[in-house]
Order: structure tokens, then sequence, then C-alpha cells
């Protein structure tokens, strides 16, 4: 028996399952790691929004999937959005088989999500329904992680309540995904998680083996972004890398990426670094300035 599940059982036993998910009874672990650090590179397909859906899609997945092996990158990051409305095992074969002939790993997907509806709202049921599908899809893909949302407090339900109903969707989904093989990693996306703090209190509560921080190193905003990295960082089973950071008065400011790797490998961090470009200009011509930029500071 793992630690989390131990010690979930034995709170909920003493105090009552409702007190399983109070925040501060206890504190997670750092996901163990035992070589050092290690980065891998991928790209993330939010980076070609532009290219991939709305009114000027013009590229496909697959041709996403080229644009990273002509990078060199060991990793390619299909996000939910620009799949097909129907999305059939096909389809999904098709995208492994094209990324796994150029030598490339589907380094994840990433779903949008919203947890925070209530336990009779039949919109929980769909969102939950919406994860397990993904994890289904990311199975098939050998994508091993799916970057997922906390979602948003509705009207007249309180914090804490707020909370308990997103744990509890987080942790069926992810014993879900456990029986897939696939982690759910919990990015920093605004509301309950736009805080260190805040997204500590799902790692803390959260008891699962398959749940991990979906690190995004430009969506925290107060007067030390990179300590509040510094704090979830050794939690993440996957990090996004933004190219500009913002402080409590939202004005963008380059990334210190020589900060970040030593923020990363100071944690043991091994995986994948992800770049999401959300600037301005030809998305395919940025994404790879900033690639190149970014693995020459932050190495191997």
């Amino acid at each position: 028996m793992d630690r989390r599940k131990f010690i979930k059982g034995t709170v909920a036993g003493a105090v009552g399952i409702a007190s399983a998910t109070n925040t501060g009874l206890f504190a997670a672990e750092p996901i163990s790691r035992h070589s050092g650090h290690k980065f891998k590179y991928s790209l993330a397909a939010y980076s070609y929004r532009q290219l991939l859906g709305g009114d000027l899609k013009s590229l496909s997945l697959h041709e996403f999937i080229d644009d990273c092996a002509s990078m060199g990158l060991e990793g390619t990051e299909l996000t939910s959005y620009y799949f097909p409305e129907e999305v059939t095992p096909e389809y999904l074969n098709s995208l492994k088989q094209h990324a796994f002939k150029l030598g490339v790993d589907v380094s994840g997907t990433a779903v949008g999500n919203d947890f925070g509806y209530a336990e009779d709202d039949p919109k929980r049921k769909e969102q939950i329904d919406h994860v397990k599908t993904w994890v289904k899809h990311a199975q098939i893909l050998n994508a091993p992680v799916i970057r997922i949302f906390a979602g948003h407090q509705k009207p007249g339900v309180d914090e804490a309540k707020t909370h308990n109903l997103m744990v509890s969707a987080i942790e069926e989904c992810c014993d879900f995904a456990g029986k897939h093989g696939v982690y759910l990693a919990l990015e920093n996306h605004g509301g309950p998680t736009s805080t260190a703090e805040g997204l500590m209190k799902f790692v803390n509560d959260v008891q699962s083996p398959w749940f991990g921080v979906n690190l995004d190193t430009g969506n925290f905003s107060s007067d030390d972004v990179y300590a509040e990295m510094e704090q979830v960082a050794p939690y993440a089973v996957n990090v996004q890398v933004k190219v500009a950071v913002r402080g409590p008065d939202k004005v963008k400011k380059p990334s210190d990426f020589d900060r970040l790797r030593k923020i990363l490998q100071n944690s043991g961090y091994r995986g994948y670094v992800v770049l999401e470009y959300e600037e301005g200009g030809e998305p395919r011509e940025e994404s790879r300035r900033w690639m190149s930029e970014l693995r020459e500071v932050m190495g191997g």
C-alpha cells in the first residue's frame, strides 16, 4: 500500500471520510527520483493554435508532428482541442504511427475541463466522462500524461465545498487513469490553482499515485513567480514553458530560462520540458526560434 492510500485510510477511519480532504492534515511527498535531472523536449500543439483550428486552420496534427521532428525534438504534445469532433481509434493510431516513424514520442495531451460542478449537476458527469474518454485516447497514443484543470467555483458554493468537489472528481479520474497507465497532471491555471499555495492544497489532498502537477511557467502572477515555481516543481510530472512571465501588474516580462533550469535541476525533475508558445509572430517560425533558445539554455 502506498503512503498516500495508507494515510487516507487512517485519517478516514479516525475522523471520517469528509476530513480526508481537509488541507493541512498531512503534506505530500515530492515525486521520488534517484538519478538527478534529465530534460527531454516537446512542443505543445497549442503553440500552433491559429494554424490547427479556427478560421485560419491550415495544418493537420500530422503536419505538426512533422515540425516537431524537424526541430529534432524527442516529443510532441497533441492538445485535445485540435482533434476531430469524432475521434476514432483509427485516427489515434495514425498519429501514433506517424510519430513513431519519425522517432518522436507523443509526450502527452491536454484537455479543458471543469470539476467545480455540484454532485447532482449533469455537467459534472459530463466533465468527468470527458476526461475519462481522453484517458482512453491517451492510452492508444502511448501518451503518458494528460494536463487537466481544477475548474471554477460556482455561485452559491463556498470555497471549501468547491475544493472537495474538485478533489473527489480528480481522484475518480485518477483511479480510472491509473488502470490505463496514464498520469493526470493538474495545471496552475487560474481560480483555486492560480497560486502555488492553492495548487499545493490539491497536491496534499488528492490521493492517487497517478496524480501530479503540470507546471505552467507563465501562469503564476505573484511578486516572485520563480519562488512559486520552486515550491511546486518537486511534484511536477510535466512542465510547460512560456516565453514570458507576469507579476501582479500583469505586465509581461521575458522568462528567465536559466533560472528555470536551476529550479528544475534542483528539484531533480526528469521528464519533458514542453514549449507552449503564446506570443505574437508567425507560430512556426517563433516556436522554432524559441525552442532553439530554450534547449540551448536548459541543456539535457
